[in-house]
């Protein structure tokens, strides 16, 4: 069993993670400074996954807290998915972006070294890759970030690339994601952002429950089949069992290399036909609306995860009927509950 410190911890991703972990029979701790997210996520979760320790509250910009917390735990690996994330967001606010993502990564990286915690899984994103590319995109597709965010995960995948060559300690996986959905099938845990949902999931889940009045669709005039943009929506739950797989092949890398890899299911789904799924699955009517485009968003992104399939040894099994299914298992409940 390894102990695995798992930064962003509490977050929607994180928590997944964390379930991931403890099925594989990991130890698995969870850090984060709760800016879009609650310890009571862990704490829920704990209820069914029993390995997982409770949150510790640190800001990976802390480096004497992170010091402090490495030198009581010891940890095998860090699976390191802190960060702010939302598009349009790092459009107007693209200093916060830089200042959160990319510094915190690098106080991360000098606390870890400093502690000789040198086996590293870093959560990507795909749109690092540029909308001119080749689509499906490889991990071989060129890259080319349209806004701040994407900026800020392909800045931290080079550093990553420069740490891993210059000091041969380093065993480092990046995986690329496309566009997490859904939810854990417990309902404990799933997509609860603060304010208004910048993803489309939560956003849907939230109508559905008559939190919010109608969805917008942010553009009906791309140049795809419906004129909504296409994503490649990928189940949490298969995305964080790509993180254990990640995890299992740190130490075949060859020194001074970094291991990227997309994690994504290779099937492109409009905004309309998400919406349409969600709808049917779960029986429910979705008011919406169209509106302007968001800055920063591209007409398509979607996998190619043959390389994931290869080296990893995993493969996305949800459908999309499950990520609906889920998604909305759980917002029904939280809203229910009140949930934080």
């Amino acid at each position: 069993m390894s102990r695995i410190l798992v930064t962003g911890g509490t977050g929607y991703i994180g928590t997944h993670v964390l379930a991931a972990l403890s099925e594989a029979g990991h130890h698995a701790i969870p850090l984060d400074n709760f800016s879009n997210s609650s310890p009571a996520a862990a704490e829920r979760l704990r209820e069914i996954t029993p390995r997982i320790a409770p949150p510790v509250e640190i800001d990976m910009r802390d480096r004497l807290g992170l010091a402090s917390l490495l030198a009581r735990e010891k940890v095998d690996a860090v699976i390191h998915l802190a960060g702010l994330k939302a598009v349009g967001e790092s459009v107007e606010q693209p200093l916060r972006y830089y200042d959160n993502n990319v510094r915190g990564t690098v106080t991360l990286l000098q606390a870890l070294a400093d502690a000789n915690v040198t086996r590293f899984v870093f959560g990507s994103s795909a749109t690092v890759y540029s909308p001119e590319g080749t689509t499906p995109s490889t991990e071989q597709s060129a890259v080319g970030p349209t806004s701040p965010y994407g900026r800020t995960k392909r800045l931290v995948e080079q550093i990553l690339e420069d740490t891993a060559a210059a000091d041969p300690r380093w065993r480092i996986a990046v995986l690329r994601y496309f566009n997490p959905a859904g939810a854990h099938s417990s309902g404990v845990i799933g997509e609860h952002p603060r304010g208004v949902p910048n993803n489309l999931m939560p956003y849907v889940c939230r109508v559905a429950a008559g939190q919010l009045s109608r969805l917008q669709i942010f553009g009906n005039d791309y140049p795809t089949p419906d004129g909504t943009g296409v994503r490649d929506y990928i189940h949490v739950c298969d995305l964080a069992e790509g993180h254990v797989a990640a995890l299992g092949v740190l130490e075949g890398i060859p020194a001074g290399e970094v291991l990227t890899a997309n994690l994504g299911t290779g099937r492109g789904v409009s905004v309309k036909e998400l919406i349409e799924t969600f709808e049917r699955v779960n029986g429910i009517a979705i008011a919406r609306e169209t509106v302007s485009r968001r800055p920063g968003d591209v007409a398509v992104y979607c996998a190619n995860p043959e390389f994931a399939q290869s080296r990893l040894g995993w493969k996305a099994r949800r459908s999309l009927e499950d990520i609906c299914r889920d998604a909305w298992r759980y917002a029904e409940r939280s809203a229910r509950e009140k949930w934080p």
